[in-house]
């Protein structure tokens, strides 16, 4: 059941912690979100209420990003994510998520922890925060367009489009990949791979 107060809570402290720019980032990603879910099967206020806390952290520094991080994975995260603040805001969101917000469910947490990094097995949820990272409205980089349309027909391939195109970003810009970004992706194929073998049983 959808949470409308919890969301103006949401809202207004979102408004109060991002620059307007980022804020109009998170309002579309939700709206993508809700977008993706009813295209897909899934409950839309959920999704809609993970793209609302997906950069909740993001503009804070490394170093308060690193203490949240830390209460909910302890060390259990890489030194190439908790070094950097564009891979560990969404471990972060997790914290915030919890804490202030009093929210338990781990498919809403996980789907805020991995929206930019991926994961080597992604449940629907956060396969579709992933992907509306990449396509809200507000979104112009190269290629946005045909992503979008990807995702409007197959969230699998739009997931596996969306690895692509970050790769594809890190390398034009000679920019260091994060190993796990290319783990997931090699996951992701595997996984689609299993799909269409089963599929011509």
């Amino acid at each position: 059941m959808r949470n409308k107060e919890l969301e103006e809570k949401i809202k207004t402290d979102l408004r109060q912690g991002l620059s307007p720019h980022r804020y109009e980032h998170v309002l579309g990603v939700a709206a993508a979100a809700r977008n993706l879910a009813e295209r897909y099967g899934y409950d839309p206020d959920t999704a809609e209420l993970a793209g609302l806390l997906h950069d909740v952290a993001k503009q804070l520094d490394l170093k308060q990003m690193q203490i949240l991080a830390r209460r909910s994975f302890a060390d259990t995260l890489p030194a190439a994510i908790m070094s950097v603040g564009s891979l560990l805001h969404g471990y972060a969101a997790v914290t915030v998520a919890k804490e202030k917000y009093s929210l338990t469910d781990m498919d809403l947490l996980n789907s805020l922890a991995h929206h930019t990094t991926g994961a080597e097995h992604m449940s629907k949820l956060e396969k579709i925060i992933f992907i509306a990272d990449y396509i809200e409205v507000h979104r112009d980089f190269d290629g946005v367009d045909h992503l979008r349309d990807i995702a409007a027909a197959d969230l699998d391939e739009a997931v596996l489009a969306g690895y692509d195109s970050t790769i594809s970003h890190l390398l034009e810009q000679q920019k260091c990949i994060f190993i796990g970004t290319v783990r997931n992706r090699n996951a992701q194929i595997g996984y689609m791979e299993s799909l269409h073998r089963k599929a011509s049983v």
